[in-house]
């Protein structure tokens, strides 16, 4: 357990309200690829609320679709420091990877130098900083999107350098997916379904000790993931 994951226990046995923000590009945003299903967000948002019965807990979801960590950096503020929180979960990547668009193309190493700026900036808010790596993507069909196991690794290695709270969604999807993308979870090359949603959700929840008891949220998101994962 890192010394975040040892706070965030404590904060969540004793009782004060929390702000959790929960920011990144369109996989965070949520939009369209759902078709009308919750967001990891919200189901993170059934979860603490609603479950665990944190009603005066706010979870905010800043994130901006098309977004890259410099993005995130030049618009801080209010994307996360104006609503002081406990908690900022960022999932950045997909777009950071991609060597097509109008923004320069960066190396690993320097999104790495970003996202420890953003670690620095969350902990000086007095927050704990959660780092999500991106889920996996199609690279036949998004080969734009080719360098996002590195992506996936530069996240890692700033988890293990910042000692934060790492979800390994990359990981857990690849997984999911027996080695390659879980097409059953997605919607399109890189964009999560509803289902994948669920497997976002669980997979966050999980890594931050998110387990109500009684939750009939949890197993609903297991067997969907279950059920998903034959499509």
């Amino acid at each position: 357990m890192t010394a975040d994951a040892d706070v965030l226990a404590r904060a969540l046995s004793s009782g004060e309200p929390l702000t959790w923000v929960l920011t990144g590009d369109s996989i965070t945003h949520g939009l369209v690829h759902t078709q009308g299903g919750r967001t990891y967000a919200e189901h993170l948002h059934e979860i603490i609320r609603g479950e665990l019965g944190r009603v005066q807990d706010a979870v905010i979801d800043t994130a901006i679709s098309g977004w890259r960590i410099v993005q995130l950096l030049e618009d801080f503020d209010r994307r996360v420091a104006t609503w002081r929180p406990q908690v900022a979960t960022v999932m950045i990547g997909t777009n950071d990877c991609s060597d097509a668009g109008a923004f320069p193309v960066i190396t690993p190493a320097e999104f790495a130098a970003s996202l420890a700026e953003f670690v620095r900036r969350v902990r000086e808010l007095g927050a704990i900083p959660v780092l999500q790596t991106p889920p996996a993507v199609d690279v036949p069909n998004a080969p734009e999107r080719g360098r996002i196991a590195a992506f996936a690794q530069a996240v890692r290695d700033v988890a293990a350098t910042e000692d934060t709270i790492l979800v390994d969604q990359f990981a857990r999807f690849a997984e999911l997916g027996n080695g390659g993308v879980p097409w059953g979870l997605m919607n399109d090359p890189f964009h999560p379904n509803a289902t994948g949603h669920a497997a976002l959700a669980l997979e966050l929840a999980e890594a931050l000790g998110l387990d109500p008891a009684g939750s009939r949220v949890l197993p609903k998101l297991r067997a969907d993931i279950a059920t998903g994962r034959l499509n």
